[in-house]
């Protein structure tokens, strides 16, 4: 039981999406995707990261400038059902909610296009982007201890009765975050008038860690009686852990525009990020006796897989008329091969499938509106879903509208949110305690983003 409580601590070294896209990747980059989602054949500086190759068919020479703040919010909850929680015959729910929150999330992107070339970089955060906070603890952390205090044999018969839930307080709390941040840089040329071609390269350097405690003890009314079973306190589990991480990695990325006539045919290929993050411990305090092979992964010094995976992204773009347009657009991210803590990248059914489609319409020569869908299906299984790191599949809703402040400068404004399908887990063996319990994974999330676009 001591060895699975430090396993299931442990795995809060995970990613923590704040925004659209895979496990580890943020595909909105710009309040332009925001407002109108499929952005795969964008003609425009939000194609730094949406379509890079379309950059050589911008209209004008000169720098294409835009700078982008977003302000997302997300909840986590579980619903756990167990008979574990009361050891009293009956099942009952436990609730548990945790927030993750990213108050101001820049990004910048510019290009210079000069007849057929252009040279485009961009900063953004590209994975994860927020701090997920669990105040009153998870489940797998207390069933985990529960189950442990009932069948240590150290502590059966105390007042001629096993230890059961009534006759002490658990507090834990649980904090993670993470950030990757990405650095890209590329060219694009124009072959002819109507065919380009994108190639470039993005350093992602990830910075995460995480913190959590928990702590059992006996209620006061048993605490005196806990020198009597050869106990040094009332304390029945002690844990505690703080570790930051950091590694990097760098993703090669190609792609390729066609201009025919009224459509716009664009396709992007990241190819996948071999990336290691590496520990540095501050705290790993564990019950005396845990084995060394169970400590030593989690060590100050250690290192772990969390590849980026590749992503392939392909898109049309049709002008219905000249101040009307609609986009299709499809993602696939290769998940199943991208290295994960423990190989749990195997454990997923498939790799993450995208649908995207928008529309924008120029209301008026200096005003546009759009909107925008996505449906995200994952290849989610039990054995992949954890109370730290769990996901579920998606669609979500932009829309917003480009204010053209002068012929040079405009202005992007859009919210976007996200509804999720709730995932239901069952299990016979309810973290590792021999009982059944059942969880159910909810999520929302909802994002405000704000673009200055500025040419010259």
């Amino acid at each position: 039981m001591k060895k699975n409580l430090l396993i299931g601590a442990a795995t809060l070294i995970v990613s923590i999406p704040t925004f659209a896209g895979d496990y580890l990747t943020n595909t909105n980059q710009n309040a332009a995707f925001l407002r109108m989602i499929a952005r795969g054949a964008s003609i425009d500086v939000d194609g730094v990261y949406s379509n890079p190759a379309g950059l050589a068919f911008l209209p004008e020479d000169g720098f294409h400038l835009s700078l982008t703040g977003q302000s997302a919010y997300q909840t986590r909850e579980i619903l756990a059902t167990s008979p574990l929680w009361t050891l009293d015959g009956n099942t009952t729910e436990r609730y548990y909610k945790g927030t993750a929150s990213a108050p101001i999330i820049p990004s910048f992107h510019g290009a210079y296009k000069k007849d057929k070339w252009v040279i485009s970089a961009s900063f953004a955060i590209t994975g994860g982007g927020g701090k997920a906070s669990f105040d009153n603890g998870l489940p797998m952390f207390d069933a985990l201890a529960i189950g442990g205090i009932y069948t240590n044999a150290q502590l059966t018969g105390l007042v001629g009765k096993p230890v059961t839930p009534d006759m002490y307080e658990i507090n834990s709390a649980m904090d993670g975050k993470q950030y990757i941040y990405g650095v890209q840089l590329g060219v694009s040329y124009r072959f002819n008038n109507w065919l380009s071609a994108f190639i470039g390269g993005r350093m992602n350097y990830v910075k995460s860690g995480y913190e959590g405690y928990l702590k059992a003890e006996l209620n006061e009314q048993y605490a005196q009686l806990a020198p009597a079973m050869g106990l040094p306190s009332a304390t029945l589990a002690n844990l505690e852990l703080d570790c930051d991480q950091s590694g990097w990695g760098l993703t090669p990325i190609i792609g390729l525009d066609a201009k025919l006539g009224r459509w716009n045919l664009a396709a992007k290929y990241e190819f996948q990020t071999n990336l290691n993050i590496e520990n540095k411990t501050n705290k790993l305090e564990v019950p005396v006796g845990t084995p060394e092979a169970v400590i030593k992964p989690y060590a100050d010094g250690e290192q772990t897989p969390s590849d980026i995976p590749a992503f392939l992204s392909v898109a049309a773009g049709y002008e219905i008329l000249p101040t009307l347009r609609a986009s299709v657009e499809y993602h696939f991210f290769d998940d199943k091969r991208a290295g994960m803590l423990n190989d749990r990248q195997k454990t997923l059914k498939h790799g993450t499938h995208e649908y995207l489609a928008g529309i924008e319409w120029d209301v008026i020569k200096y005003l546009t509106i759009s909107g925008g869908f996505q449906k995200t299906d994952y290849g989610l299984s039990d054995n992949f879903q954890t109370d730290t790191s769990f996901y579920c599949s998606s669609y979500s809703l932009g829309f917003g509208a480009r204010a053209r402040l002068s012929d040079a400068l405009s202005l992007d404004i859009a919210y976007f949110w996200t509804t999720y399908d709730d995932y239901t887990k069952t299990s016979a063996d309810y973290n590792g305690t021999g009982m059944p319990g059942t969880d159910v994974y909810s999520r929302t999330n909802k994002v405000f983003g704000l673009s200055l676009n500025y040419h010259f």
